[in-house]
């Protein structure tokens, strides 16, 4: 068939580099590309006339493309495209501005010339279709033609009988084939059949009718066979083209069907796997229940539907998920024990109570609970105490980070009707682990938050509990899960981040910080070691002597835990090993120069020898004091200075705080003003009662401390009171404050200075009485890092001492008392013969 003269028409391009439109049939376009969007806004979005909804379709040919949503600048002449109408225009601004163009083909075109590049492509074509062409006229002309469009009419019915008649788009089909007109017979029947650009592309090159349907003929056949062949194989299950999958013929999309033979035996083969993935997962009975309901589901699906991948998410999971997996426990007590103390050094108390746990495991493996969690501050070794019981247990072991969580759903999955869903930590650790009886380290469970999306520690109470947490229910999941197997370990810096319902699910372990001959130790044997080998060098290379170990603990570190002793370990390392790689570099250019001295003569060789002579490094470098300065830099600490003490109204407190002890000093001074109290130091409201507490029983009080006060007047009056805590930008809260505030104000008013050497420690009353604090072996050791030999505690907190070790109680002095007039005689070098006639001041045995 040669092509009509036709008309030359001027028309906008639209670039399309997805897809082939064929005249007669619809498709869906999406516009991105700067040239296409300028055309839609120019010509369809304000267009008045119907004329200027034609626009010309013309597919980029493969050695013209470039990646994707790109545009192809120069255009051929002679290109083939379609002319359309635009039926629909829809766009969307999320995640970038985009059109979607719902297009039918009218009639082939050949591109003459470009006329117009910008802002878009306008071009000059040819219309190649005759539209008015009759079959009779055909059959008259040519024989062989007519037998052509017969045959490819008779394949169309085939295929459309494979196809679900009860569509109605289909039956419109059947009816539209009997009128259709020869020269579009061949484009619907390829718009209908599973074919490659390329393929597509050649059918629309061709303009000769007989061309046409020689090439569109065995499109037909391949899909008939291929639907054969599947029908075949899935006896009663035949496969079904939903609506959504036909694109739209003269009007009404008609889209191919997607699924070919080979696609359908991979998803068959795929579908297959997972059945038997799901066998041999053992679930349990609801699970697996849900499972092979799912998959049923799966199998009716198209993989192109959105719930498809979804769907197969969700079946991976659980077939991934350890329903049957269980880990067995080669626990040794003896070995535990041995393990636990070559892993950490100290920390006693906390080792009892972990040999105590492994034990009760060892006897009766169903057992319920406890959930340890550790408190203590930073770098004293919660997580590390975790990993090791994993190991003695010959478990996996997950931590799972709970700093900063603010969401329910991060524990308990989210609902798989919303996008993006996902299952909670829990779930997930136990897929990474493998195992349904793996080591949970639930780490920082102090920082949980509660958010606009629910409260994560509320989601972790049925976690926690031994008599719910075997049920425990995922919203991914969505069946219950049995937890009761799981070792849960918690950590947190302090027990006041804890909400009360969680605190009551788990048993609280302290994990206080560590005495200074601790520290050392630990260096000795762990960090040293550890950072020797992370740095690549040896015992043989550097080492760090006692004396210089002992320094840096008391002048470069005031800490509870021993993080911030392991920095400056790997600081001093870091500096030697700058000496090591300088000398090995210079001993391999003076092997180069030696290598090069051989063909000169003697005395050129010792002349240039003895200009690169290198002397070898010393080995090992040794670390002193003196060294220690010159690479951890000035002193950060050092021991708490006694001038301050001098001047009266100067007392010493201890304060406890989630990184472990603080020496906390309080300053008084008065001044004449009209009796007014000033507090400063960022206060809260508990330490602001007890300064007043203090005040109001030294104004009760005052003769009995030998102050002054003339008959009728008051203590305060014509005079200002200020009491300051320094370190103001850190805010101070606590009741821990009374003895050491009412001690500065004795000493401000009576002129006599506190001991020098006394920290202290107690809230009191109104009438004197000294409460009992907490934080008791926190607050001792950093009176003992400070250098302080006395300390005063309450005389309830006596109990407590025992947790001491036994070489700071050695070195210290702990005196425990009942009343304030009993703090006052032990911490002023002559006491209050007067306030404390009959009050004994005791001192510990301890």
């Amino acid at each position: 068939m040669s092509a009509s003269s036709g008309i030359i028409r001027r028309i906008p391009l639209l670039l399309v580099s997805d897809d082939v439109l064929l005249p007669g049939a619809s498709m869906r376009i999406s516009v991105r590309s700067s040239n296409n969007m300028n055309m839609v806004k120019s010509r369809l979005l304000s267009r008045n006339t119907l004329s200027s909804a034609v626009i010309g379709v013309i597919p980029t040919r493969p050695e013209h493309s470039e990646s994707e949503n790109e545009e192809v600048e120069n255009i051929q002449s002679n290109t083939v495209g379609t002319a359309a109408v635009v039926v629909q225009v829809t766009g969307t601004n999320w995640p970038r501005p985009m059109y979607t163009l719902l297009v039918t083909g009218i009639y082939r075109f050949r591109l003459d010339r470009l006329l117009q590049s910008t802002p878009y492509k306008v071009g000059s074509v040819t219309q190649l279709d005759n539209l008015t062409l009759d079959e009779a006229d055909i059959d008259a002309e040519n024989k062989e033609l007519g037998e052509l469009i017969e045959s490819l009419r008779e394949k169309a019915r085939q295929l459309l009988d494979m196809y679900d008649i009860s569509l109605p788009v289909v039956v419109k089909l059947k009816k539209l084939l009997k009128t259709l007109p020869p020269q579009n017979l061949p484009d619907i029947c390829a718009s209908i059949v599973k074919a490659s650009y390329t393929e597509k592309l050649q059918v629309l090159d061709s303009v000769d009718l007989e061309e046409r349907l020689r090439k569109t003929l065995p499109l037909l056949v391949r899909q008939i066979e291929g639907l054969r062949l599947l029908q075949k194989s899935k006896k009663n299950r035949m496969q079904i083209v939903p609506r959504s999958k036909l694109p739209a013929v003269l009007g009404k999309m008609i889209q191919t069907p997607r699924d070919m033979l080979d696609d359908d035996k991979d998803t068959d083969n795929e579908l297959l796997d997972l059945e038997n993935k799901i066998r041999e997962a053992q679930m349990p009975d609801q699970a697996n229940k849900i499972a092979m309901n799912e998959l049923k589901r799966l199998e009716k699906m198209s993989p192109h539907m959105p719930d498809y991948a979804m769907t197969r998410n969700y079946l991976d999971l659980l077939v991934e998920l350890p329903w049957s997996k269980l880990t067995k426990d080669t626990l040794d007590i003896e070995q535990a024990r041995r393990d636990l103390d070559c892993d950490h050094y100290a920390m006693d108390k906390l080792k009892k109570r972990v040999i105590e746990f492994l034990a009760v495991r060892q006897l009766k493996n169903s057992l319920k609970g406890p959930i340890l969690c550790f408190v203590g501050p930073p770098g004293v070794g919660k997580t590390s105490i975790g990993r090791s019981i994993a190991h003695t247990l010959g478990r996996e072991f997950h931590r799972i980070s709970l700093g900063g969580v603010c969401d329910q759903s991060d524990i308990r999955g989210h609902r798989r009707t919303y996008i993006g869903a996902m299952p909670g930590r829990i779930i997930q650790g136990l897929k990474t682990a493998g195992t349904r009886n793996p080591v949970f380290l639930l780490d920082e469970i102090d920082k949980l938050t509660r958010g606009v999306h629910g409260d994560p520690s509320a989601a972790l109470l049925e976690v926690l509990d031994p008599e719910q947490n075997h049920t425990f229910v995922d919203h991914y999941v969505n069946v219950p899960f049995d937890l009761s197997q799981v070792i849960f370990i918690a950590t947190a810096n302090s027990l006041a981040g804890i909400p009360a319902p969680l605190r009551d699910r788990v048993e609280i372990i302290p994990v206080a910080g560590y005495t200074q001959e601790e520290k050392f130790h630990i260096a000795i044997r762990h960090l040293i070691p550890k950072q020797l080998a992370a740095h690549g060098l040896t015992s043989e290379q550097l080492q760090i002597l006692e004396d210089s170990i002992k320094c840096t603990i008391e002048k470069y570190t005031r800490e509870a835990g021993v993080r911030q002793l392991e920095r400056k370990i790997g600081a001093i390392c870091r500096a030697v090993a700058v000496r090591v790689a300088e000398a090995s570099s210079k001993h391999e250019r003076a092997d180069k120069d030696t290598d090069a001295v051989h063909h000169e003569t003697d005395d050129e060789k010792d002349a240039h020898l003895a200009e690169n002579v290198v002397d070898p490094p010393e080995m090992p470098i040794v670390i002193d004091e003196h060294a220690l300065e010159d690479i951890l830099g000035v002193p950060r600490f050092e021991r708490e200075s006694r001038d301050r003490f001098d001047e009266p109204g100067v007392a010493a407190g201890l304060a406890w705080t989630e990184v472990g002890g603080e020496v906390m000093h309080v300053e008084a001074t008065r001044m004449e003003g009209d009796g007014k109290l000033t507090l400063t130091g960022q206060l809260g409201s508990v330490m602001r009662e007890s300064a007043r507490l203090a005040l109001n029983w030294l104004r009760s009080h005052a003769e009995g401390c030998g102050i002054a006060v003339a008959q009728g007047s008051d203590l305060l009056e014509s005079t200002d009171v200020h009491i300051h805590f320094p370190a103001g930008a850190v805010s101070k809260d606590g009741p821990s404050a009374g003895v050491t505030v009412a001690s500065a104000l004795v000493s401000l008013f009576t002129g006599r200075s506190v001991r020098a050497d006394t920290a202290m420690t107690g809230e009191i009353t109104l009438h004197g009485l000294v409460l009992p604090v907490g934080g008791i072996r926190d607050k001792i050791l950093a009176a003992h890092r400070a250098g302080f030999m006395r300390v005063v505690i309450p005389q309830k907190n006596e109990k407590d001492l025992k947790d001491i070790p036994a070489t700071v109680r050695s070195e210290m002095s702990i005196i425990p008392c009942a009343r304030l007039e009993q703090v006052l005689c032990a911490v002023f070098p002559e006491g209050f013969p007067d306030l404390g006639r009959d009050v004994e001041v005791v001192t510990s045995k301890l």
